[in-house]
């Protein structure tokens, strides 16, 4: 049995859905488009439409028709695409090896094609997966990963995310100490750009955790 505080939906919801390869140029885009005249990008369309009503059967055989698509025409932005969006649809019904196994096919593609965002996006729904997994040292081990690239990258917003994701994962474990020094390095941060109000709740957060592991 996993524990953690967040819900999978959450988690999916806080990091969007994932769209690796040409799709991810497009996320933030709503416009109503018409649908595909080409029947394999027709069916991944259908797909999307389904898991955003969340009618998980039907998005799980329209992606498997655009994968298998896909893969006849050996068009790897689509493989990419279709196989992360089965991995969605098997994280929506709590099957997290299947998703792991469609999530990692979409991460050998995307790295093969150097392309770090989609890499970056992709290790958050793996982040859930391993939690899932009961992996909580593998979740870490990719927690730290996307820190190291935000810092990188100079992004504190995404920073801060990924910490309380990591302070989540230390808080299922029990292990306050660990989460509360967490919360005090996100609130350093909020200090740095003069977020008192945040740092205030994060530090605070720090040491109810410290009264209590004591």
């Amino acid at each position: 049995m996993w524990h953690w505080h967040r819900s999978v939906k959450e988690i999916i919801e806080m990091v969007g859905n994932i769209q690796p390869m040409a799709d991810i140029k497009k996320a933030g885009q709503k416009e109503e488009k018409k649908r595909s005249s080409d029947p394999v990008q027709a069916e991944y369309e259908d797909g999307m439409e389904f898991l955003r009503d969340n009618d998980l059967a039907q998005a799980a055989a329209a992606f498997h028709n655009a994968l298998r698509g896909f893969e006849e025409r050996k068009y790897q932005d689509g493989i990419a695409n279709a196989s992360n969006q089965l991995g969605n649809v098997c994280l929506e019904k709590g099957e997290f090896e299947k998703a792991k196994e469609h999530y990692m096919r979409a991460w050998e593609i995307c790295d093969r094609f150097d392309d770090p965002m989609s890499l970056l996006a992709l290790s958050n729904q793996l982040v859930v997966v391993h939690r899932g997994l009961n992996d909580n040292a593998k979740a870490l081990e990719i927690c730290f990963d996307m820190l190291e690239t935000h810092n990188l990258n100079n992004n504190p917003q995404d920073t801060v995310a990924t910490m309380e994701i990591i302070a989540d994962i230390y808080l299922s474990q029990d292990e306050k100490t660990k989460a509360a020094d967490t919360y005090r390095t996100i609130a350093s941060i909020h200090k740095n750009f003069n977020h008192k109000t945040s740092a205030g709740k994060f530090l605070a957060r720090a040491s109810e955790l410290e009264t209590e592991a004591k």
